[in-house]
């Protein structure tokens, strides 16, 4: 077995090697992982967690959306490299780390608890789409419950009780069925027409502000960017860390977005001489205007849900939580613009949310067909055997995240418990991708100081934000309970 084939199915033969674009637009033609990144991550962080930080919170926590969205992408970019000038996925390079293994190496099993507890996120996801298709169309829900009366009653009492859930569990098929037949190209198409259309509403929505009776109040914007942290809001605020910009999940993911793109087969197996560094230099250029792009479209995306909860929301004392969540966002654009822009928003809603369960769940299926041969639990004598095995897991996760919907039943805190564990995790795959640097990729193709120095505060601020998050939670479940 071939080492390539050891680790993924996308093995580099010679006849794929190509020579990297010259021209700013050739370039441009060949992006699209970060694309597929950037569908994955404006989603539930954005217009969950995101607008109700704002709601709740302001603009002072401006900076720390901004620093987010920045900071994580010299570490997404060191990650690509690696895999473009190796071949090597994440999970499988990290797999050769020194350090204790249970069948797989350790690291890998916090990435599987991160993982887990990610679906939860997806599981939100669900239930929002649901609850934004409910209150756009409200009669299917009670037609429904009509036509169920008579013959399964206790059906009709469940769905009377939880309107959203016939439309949460068409979303579960729906994504089911876009994931049956999952390749990259289907993908990252879908994600570009999805990913563009929203951005664009969105900031066309934050940039009409100044024209309603919810001006932007650039005061408080400035007093934003002063890095003040509220006590109150600790805990979202480090979910919203680990889950706006470039998550943890999304980091796992990047590389082997770019090896299905065909990154590393153009490069071709690391070999002497000039031509092998002349192609790994060039498509590694592509990869950085890949993730530069993508961190643009991202943080667009992101600073305008921000804007609309911290102008619109806050000032009103409105807090989106619970089964009234997507209703209480939607008020960002009925009380701004009119209730005319309802529907609008409640379709959208559910695109972007539907958007990140599909990219999700065909990201996280790739890692865990992976996970499973490196753990042990499967031999993959074929590439055909891991690629049943990815689609296997793409049409478990949404299963398994639309269980989660009726077991839970607060969006915004399965959001939280997904974003704290990819905040836990950013340190770790930091750290990870500090030691690929140096010790793993090849000196032909190391980056430049300005790129060195800028890794190494990613990597230290990360940390330092993640131990004092999780410090403060710690304390808040230690702490003795309030005298009634």
């Amino acid at each position: 077995m071939s080492e390539a084939a050891e680790y993924d199915p996308y093995a580099l033969p010679g006849d794929a090697i190509q020579e990297p674009p010259v021209s700013l637009w050739a370039a441009l033609r060949k992006i699209g992982p970060g694309i597929i990144l950037a569908g994955s991550i404006v989603g539930s962080g954005e217009l969950l967690l995101t607008t109700s930080l704002g709601a709740n919170h302001g603009f002072a926590f401006l900076w720390l959306i901004l620093f987010s969205c920045v900071i994580k992408v010299f570490v997404q970019t060191e990650l690509g490299r690696y895999a473009i000038s190796s071949g090597k996925p994440t999970l499988g390079a990290i797999n050769e780390l020194p350090g204790p293994k249970f069948g797989a190496h350790w690291i890998l099993w916090c990435w599987l608890f991160m993982m887990l507890t990610t679906i939860f996120q997806l599981g939100a996801m669900t239930g929002t789409v649901g609850q934004s298709l409910n209150l756009a169309f409200p009669t299917v829900s009670e037609s429904l419950i009509e036509w169920l009366g008579g013959t399964w009653p206790a059906w009709a009492k469940s769905i009377r009780a939880r309107p959203e859930s016939p439309w949460a569990v068409l979303t579960c098929l729906t994504a089911i069925g876009l994931l049956w037949s999952g390749s990259y190209r289907r993908i990252e198409l879908i994600t570009t027409v999805l990913v563009v259309g929203l951005t664009c509403i969105t900031l066309t929505a934050a940039c009409l502000l100044p024209a309603t009776n919810y001006p932007i109040p650039w005061q408080k914007v400035a007093e934003g960017m002063t890095f003040m942290l509220p006590a109150a809001g600790i805990a979202a605020a480090f979910g919203a860390f680990g889950i706006t910009g470039v998550g943890a999940s999304e980091l796992f993911y990047y590389p082997y977005w770019c090896l299905e793109k065909g990154y590393a087969r153009y490069v071709g197996r690391c070999e002497p001489g000039a031509a092998w560094e002349r192609r790994a230099r060039g498509w590694i250029r592509v990869m950085h205007l890949d993730a530069w792009v993508s961190m643009i479209v991202f943080t667009i995306s992101t600073l305008a849900f921000y804007f609309m909860g911290a102008t619109v929301l806050h000032p009103q004392g409105l807090d989106p939580k619970g089964t009234e969540m997507i209703k209480t966002l939607s008020r960002m654009f009925e009380d701004a613009f009119g209730t005319w822009t309802i529907l609008v928003f409640l379709i959208g809603a559910g695109a972007v949310l539907f958007k990140t369960l599909y990219i999700s769940s065909a990201g996280n299926s790739r890692l865990l067909a992976d996970f499973s041969s490196l753990a042990g639990f499967v031999r993959y004598e074929r590439p055909e055997q891991r690629a049943k095995m990815i689609h296997r897991f793409s049409l478990l996760i949404p299963v398994i995240a639309l269980i989660l919907f009726f077991t839970f039943k607060d969006p915004r805190q399965m959001v939280v418990v997904g974003g704290f564990a990819q905040g836990l995790m950013l340190p770790l795959i930091s750290g990870v991708t500090v030691y690929f640097r140096y010790r793993r990729t090849d000196r032909r193709i190391t980056p430049g100081l300005v790129l060195d120095i800028c890794l190494w505060i990613a990597f230290v601020l990360i940390t330092c934000v993640a131990m004092y998050a999780a410090w403060d939670q710690i304390g808040k479940w230690t702490a003795p309970p309030l005298p009634k």
